[in-house]
């Protein structure tokens, strides 16, 4: 069509223009191509008869009323195109897009103004290209959709995470096949809905909402050790902790809805309950937190690396001692950081026999310059281990 339809998409414009060419007796075109108007005056006069020939009882009258109607009223046009269309109807997502009942997507340019109506019916899509373009489309409204589509609609109750105050809510959607007509929040979330939803997101996120403060950390990290030196023990990485948490986690998320929940949570406990009371003594056992150097301290173990756990001690709290620590049923030696008295690594070794005979004398030689008040011993296995600058006589 020519004139004020041209370079728009709304169908009701059309209409207009045909319900005038016919009030005045094909006298106005009303900028519209006259042989156009013709051939769709025809084509409406046969479909109009023959929907009095099939159905007489609910055929529009003779008159103009049904022509008023429509011309008063432009979103009876598109009521009428959803029964011809059903998996058309499209609902606003902005910026000329829309989602259509059927599920796909589509858009229009973000100048038409049906770009502002919140539903149409898509009568004309183009698939070329990218992106599906509306080439005709009528608007219509909700409450139309709600009273003429019953046979179409549905709720859909759903228990969901909201992002903006992370935490689990549910609501209820009434539903016209893809689109959400209506939204309502309603009762909470039993507690176990709530915990399978959390479970879902903590899996998303690679476990990163759950609290993982230093003792845990460190637990899970003595799992691994033992999980690579016996693939018996759980696997405690992160595909392998997200692949089980139905199993390890789950049931310490029943009364959890919300990431502030979650920082509440023994999560220490719930890896323990991985393993049976034989298994937690073999990890004290074969994995232990500390390890007591000659010194007597208690010296924290970093198995940060399942592969080599690390032992970082000073190297005069280690005189006396000949051979290297193990762990692991005996089986892997810690790798040592002798560290410095102002606590630097000045050696790593996992063989301290190999150290005291060769390695240290050039590292005393260096050190005893940088702290003379310190104690350097000419034999190191003889000597008293001390934590001190200098052994308590």
């Amino acid at each position: 069509m020519r004139g004020p339809a041209t370079g728009s998409c709304d169908l009701t414009l059309r209409v207009e223009a045909l319900l005038r060419y016919e009030a005045s007796a094909g006298r106005e075109a009303g900028g519209g191509d006259p042989a156009a108007l013709r051939a769709a005056a025809r084509a409406s006069r046969g479909l109009l008869a023959q929907l009095r020939a099939a159905a007489p009882e609910a055929a529009l009258s003779a008159d103009n009323d049904s022509a008023d109607a429509v011309a008063a009223d432009p979103f009876l046009c598109g009521l009428l195109l959803s029964f011809a269309y059903p998996d058309r109807i499209g609902q606003r997502r902005g910026g000329g897009a829309f989602v259509l009942s059927g599920g796909r997507g589509a858009a229009m340019g973000e100048s038409q103004h049906l770009a502002r109506e919140p539903y149409i019916v898509a009568v004309s899509v183009d698939d070329k290209g990218t992106q599906s373009r509306i080439m005709l489309a009528a608007p219509v409204e909700e409450r139309d959709l709600l009273a003429n589509h019953e046979d179409k609609i549905s709720e859909l109750s759903q228990v969901y995470w909201d992002e903006d105050s992370k935490s689990v809510k549910s609501r209820r959607r009434v539903m016209l096949g893809e689109l959400s007509l209506k939204e309502t929040g309603h009762e909470r979330p039993s507690p176990e809905e709530a915990a399978r939803v959390l479970m879902q997101v903590i899996a998303g996120e690679a476990l990163g909402p759950l609290p993982w403060d230093k003792g845990t950390i460190q637990f899970r990290e003595r799992m691994a050790f033992m999980h690579r030196l016996d693939r018996s023990w759980p696997d405690v990485s992160d595909a392998g902790l997200t692949d089980s948490l139905e199993e390890w986690l789950l049931p310490y998320l029943v009364g959890c809805r919300s990431l502030r929940d979650l920082q509440r949570l023994s999560l220490r406990d719930a890896l323990e309950g991985l393993l049976d009371w034989e298994r937690k003594r073999e990890l004290d056992r074969e994995a232990p937190t500390h390890i007591a150097v000659p010194s007597g301290s208690r010296i924290a173990v970093d198995y940060s690396d399942p592969a080599a756990p690390v032992l970082a001690v000073k190297l005069q709290e280690m005189f006396g001692l000949k051979e290297t620590p193990l762990i692991g049923n005996g089986r892997v030696p810690v790798l040592l950081h002798l560290l410095s008295p102002a606590r630097r690594p000045v050696q790593v070794t996992a063989d301290l026999a190999s150290f005291w005979k060769s390695g240290y004398f050039d590292v005393k030689k260096d050190l005893k310059g940088r702290y003379p008040k310190h104690y350097w011993p000419e034999d190191p296995h003889q000597a008293i281990p001390t934590s001190r600058t200098r052994p308590v006589k």
